[in-house]
C-alpha cells in the first residue's frame, strides 16, 4: 500500500470513514435548508487554502442557493491545509469567530489522526447552526446539492 501523503485524495478514506462523512452530511442537512458539501484534494496550490475553498464554492455552484447558506468544508491532505467557506446568508448569522472556531476543532482532531471524525463534527456543528438560522420547512425546502464527499486531484 501507498503511504498517506502518495495517494489519491479519494484512496486517503476507507469506505467506512467516507460512510461517516456522508452520513454527517445527511445529518446535517435534515432540519435545515442550508446546503453542506465536503471536498477534498491531496495538494492545494494556493498560499491561503480560504481562497481555493471560494473557488471550488463557485465551481461547484454553491453561491446558487436559495437562501445563500451553502457551506463548503475544504481539505488538502498532503499540503496539510483546510478552510470552511459560508455563503454570505449563514456568514451573516455566525461571524467570523465560529468558523475559526471549528478549524480549530477540525485541527485538534487531525492531530489525533482522526480525520473522518473530524470532518463529521465539523459538518454536524454546521448543521446545528444551520438549523436554527435556516430551518426546515417541509412545503418549499428541497436538498439542492448533492450530500456526497467530493474528490480532487
Amino acid at each position: 500500500m501507498l503511504p498517506w501523503f502518495k495517494r489519491k485524495a479519494s484512496d486517503f478514506f476507507t469506505p467506512n470513514d467516507k460512510e461517516i462523512i456522508v452520513a454527517a452530511i445527511k445529518n446535517a442537512e435534515l432540519q435545515t435548508s442550508g446546503e453542506v458539501r465536503v471536498y477534498i484534494e491531496r495538494d492545494c496550490q494556493y498560499p491561503e487554502p480560504l481562497k481555493r475553498a471560494i473557488e471550488l464554492f463557485e465551481h461547484l455552484n454553491m453561491h446558487q442557493t436559495d437562501l445563500r447558506n451553502g457551506v463548503l468544508v475544504y481539505v488538502a491532505i498532503k499540503s496539510r491545509k483546510l478552510a470552511i467557506f459560508g455563503d454570505v446568508g449563514i456568514y451573516e448569522q455566525v461571524g467570523k469567530e465560529f468558523w475559526e472556531e471549528q478549524i480549530n476543532k477540525m485541527v485538534f482532531h487531525f492531530n489525533k489522526n482522526d480525520y473522518a471524525e473530524g470532518i463529521a463534527t465539523i459538518v454536524e456543528e454546521v448543521g446545528k447552526v444551520l438549523r436554527k438560522h435556516f430551518p426546515y420547512n417541509e412545503e418549499t425546502d428541497i436538498n439542492e446539492l448533492p450530500d456526497d464527499i467530493v474528490f480532487g486531484n
